[in-house]
């Protein structure tokens, strides 16, 4: 299989029809500005400097809500990548929008110039939670567009917010065995960060809503990757993107950000995993491929510290998928249903 590629074309706010409570998008990826097609050209030409020759590329339009600008507008950005895919330098178009924005005139379009993958940010899949983070459409909607991109033979990404005004615990979860229900091909998962300049953050600073810790943030996103990741769907992105920005705290005010949030969720489904068997067998020896040490011991050997003496030994003839415990062999997705079954 050829190693994919998104070369990212970021639209910033343009086309996106309402401030939803959390989104400062302008803030997020840096740009101001609408991009020309001097902007996209330059952007593919660079990335296809520097990307293998034998890959799989989709240019991928992120930031805002593509399909929400003119129908004019979308084409002209399509008809600027479409030289590069009849040339057999893209493979195909990726794109980010709503539910709500998202119909026939629009796919048959999109679908002429070879759009391949389209991600919706859904977030939710709780009508009340939507309406508190000022999402105004029924959820009805939701489930419509999923089956109408399905429909037209293009790959269907769906994106979740755990944390979001008025959710818990079981409405997040609820939302994602909802989202398996479509059958996405991929997912995101973005815990919600209050972000400035937004009216999250003012919700906030009225105490109207608080702040999605990092502990209770890993609680939630283990369930719910657990569930994408059993039923086969493909989970691009776990977290938001750690930019110099939210590293140091110039956009994020508050909440469930860390630079390998993705490393802590599998650290704590792995944690789980295992202290169940040492507290059964009162021991615990693990065999393990060098890739999955980390899973083990935990980002900074926070699980290390937690299993007290145990052993750990490096195994290379075992796949990425198995461990070896304590002389029984686990697969990855066995550790995934346990931690569903809990």
């Amino acid at each position: 299989m050829k190693k994919h590629y998104n070369i990212p074309i970021f639209i910033s706010h343009f086309g996106c029809p309402n401030a939803c409570v959390f989104c400062n998008q302008k803030k997020i990826n840096g740009r101001e500005t609408d991009v020309t097609l001097e902007d996209l050209e330059k952007t593919i030409e660079e990335y296809l400097e520097i990307l293998p020759e034998n890959s799989y590329k989709e240019v991928a339009f992120f930031g805002g809500t593509f399909t929400g600008i003119s129908m004019a507008k979308q084409k002209e950005y399509l008809e600027g990548v479409k030289k590069y895919i009849d040339k057999g330098f893209v493979q195909g178009i990726r794109l980010s929008t709503r539910p709500d924005y998202i119909n026939k005139e629009v796919m048959d379009q999109l679908k002429k110039y070879h759009v391949t993958t389209i991600e919706l940010g859904v977030q939710s899949f709780d009508e009340e939670v939507l309406k508190k983070s000022a999402r105004y459409y029924p959820i009805n909607m939701v489930y419509e567009a999923c089956k109408m991109i399905k429909s037209y033979g293009i790959n269907l990404g769906i994106q979740l917010m755990p944390g979001l005004p008025g959710s818990t615990f079981e409405t997040d979860f609820e939302s994602a065995k909802k989202a398996v229900a479509m059958q996405p091909e991929n997912a995101r998962v973005y815990p919600t960060l209050i972000i400035k300049e937004t009216e999250m953050e003012e919700m906030y600073k009225r105490g109207e809503y608080e702040a999605f810790s990092l502990d209770e943030a890993v609680s939630r996103c283990r369930k719910i990757c657990s569930l994408l990741e059993v039923n086969g769907i493909n989970i691009i992105r776990v977290g938001l993107q750690p930019s110099d920005d939210l590293r140091n705290g110039g956009v994020a005010v508050e909440g469930a950000f860390h630079p390998a949030f993705r490393e802590l969720v599998d650290g704590e489904i792995y944690f789980n995993f295992l202290e169940k068997i040492k507290i059964k067998d009162g021991f615990l020896n693990v065999k393990t491929n060098e890739k999955n040490v980390s899973k083990i011991v935990g980002i900074k050997k926070k699980n290390s510290e937690r299993f007290g003496k145990f052993k750990l030994e490096i195994d290379n003839s075992l796949d990425i998928s198995e461990i070896d415990v304590n002389g029984k062999r686990y697969f990855r997705k066995d550790i995934l249903e346990k931690e569903l079954s809990d």
